[in-house]
């Protein structure tokens, strides 16, 4: 579900025209709907009840400053994986209390800014890891909450790129050694442990790679309890995916997941996290482009849009599907033609899809990628010295600009000449 409908045959983002925004702000852009961000926060909230929890939106999926503190605002903790992403949260308002430091390679000086600037917990992906905020702690005369994100070998069924769970990933503590590791952990004078983490993947459609997973951390608990550690806090990770084709099988909801949650851990009675990025942020957000023209080529025509792979680069990068759609509804019965839909930029993988069904088009004509919010803007780059995407948030009527579109001589003015050129 999201706010992007069509009304009297023009696309609405709650209840401002689309084409009201490419007017002012030009395009190609970002928007982003209030209403469904804090719709599908308050669907995880909602999925816990009951439970005690904290749902940390994973801000690595849309990280503007403006999405951070909507969604700060609600109640929402923040799961960041660089030093960058926790300076942001914190300058979104979000406390430190509230902040989950995940990523496989912390440094020391990432370590020392968030214990200094406060931290719920750091989630500890290896040894040396752990053997180095154990030394930045120390250092600090502080002591580093903890939990240790075991990889317990689950196929997650999803793009191997987003994968996370197998035995062959880089991520966390084979789960055999877990043991091993927290008994190492509790020697440390400046870790404390509080829980267990896990996180197997994105864009999962299933709950039954879940469900093994968190059957396999609700053993691991008993036996660290047994073994005289304190858990009492269970870190699920995120990845429940969004449908990004009406035609797949939709995802499981997440009233379906926190029913399961409850089903094979609420008996441990630990205080339970998730890390949801793409389901809060994906269907909220739109990029919007102008077509630039159509062009006919061997037994296939073209349309090439102003925006590229450098604003969106799922599909080039994960053979990602998004819906097309044109910003003005075409009329009932207009008959469809196929397209490849291409950017200018000069690589073949610039293309977002192949022999898409589309109505008629021609330049100028505004069209939309739905289900764009997460993965987008943050992932977005200034390849072929295209100017990074402007990011527009709506309100109900209201809209603002919330990252505006550089200039070339800002660009350009980042570079430094040395002085013997």
């Amino acid at each position: 579900m999201d706010h992007f409908l069509y009304r009297n045959g023009a696309l609405y983002a709650e209840d401002v025209p689309v084409a009201d925004i490419a007017a002012e702000v030009g395009t190609p852009f970002y928007v982003y709907s209030t209403a469904t961000l804090l719709r599908h926060y308050r669907l995880f909230d909602e999925a816990l009840d009951g439970v005690d929890h904290l749902v940390c939106y994973a801000m690595k999926a849309a990280g503007n400053l403006a999405i951070l503190k909507t969604l700060a605002q609600a109640g929402a903790g923040m799961d960041v994986v660089s030093g960058g992403e926790y300076l942001r949260a914190r300058a979104a308002g979000v406390p430190g209390d509230k902040i989950v430091f995940s990523g496989v390679g912390k440094t020391a000086e990432e370590m020392r800014t968030a214990l200094q600037g406060g931290i719920r917990q750091f989630n500890v992906e290896s040894e040396p890891e752990m053997e180095q905020l154990n030394l930045v702690a120390q250092s600090l005369g502080m002591v580093a909450p903890i939990t240790i994100r075991v990889n317990p070998d689950v196929d997650a069924k999803t793009h191997a790129k987003i994968a996370t769970g197998k035995s062959e990933n880089k991520f966390g503590i084979p789960i055999a050694r877990a043991r091993a590791v927290y008994a190492r952990a509790a020697e440390l004078p400046g870790i404390e442990v509080v829980g267990i983490d896990v996180h197997i993947g994105s864009q999962l459609t299933q709950l039954e790679p879940f469900e093994l997973a968190y059957a396999k951390v609700a053993e691991l608990t008993e036996q660290l309890r047994a073994d005289g550690h304190h858990i009492r806090r269970l870190d699920l990770g995120g990845g429940l995916g969004i449908p990004y084709t009406r035609s797949n099988e939709a995802p499981p909801l997440p009233v379906e997941y926190g029913a399961m949650i409850k089903r094979t851990l609420g008996h441990l009675g630990c205080e339970i996290e998730i890390e949801p990025g793409r389901l809060i942020a994906g269907n909220a957000g739109l990029l919007v482009s102008s077509v630039i023209y159509m062009k006919s080529g061997e037994g296939r025509d073209f349309l090439i849009l102003d925006a590229a792979m450098n604003d969106l680069i799922r599909p080039a990068m994960y053979d990602a599907h998004h819906d097309i759609i044109p910003v003005i509804e075409p009329a009932p019965g207009v008959e469809q033609r196929p397209y490849d839909v291409v950017g200018p930029v000069c690589e073949t993988g610039d293309t977002f899809a192949r022999q898409r069904d589309l109505p008629p088009m021609a330049s100028g004509d505004l069209v939309a990628f739905r289900s764009a919010g997460a993965y987008g803007a943050v992932m977005a780059s200034e390849y072929n010295a295209r100017p990074l995407v402007p990011e527009v948030l709506v309100n109900g009527d209201q809209f603002a600009v919330i990252r505006r579109r550089p200039s070339f001589e800002e660009m350009m003015n980042r570079d430094t000449i040395p002085e013997w050129l």
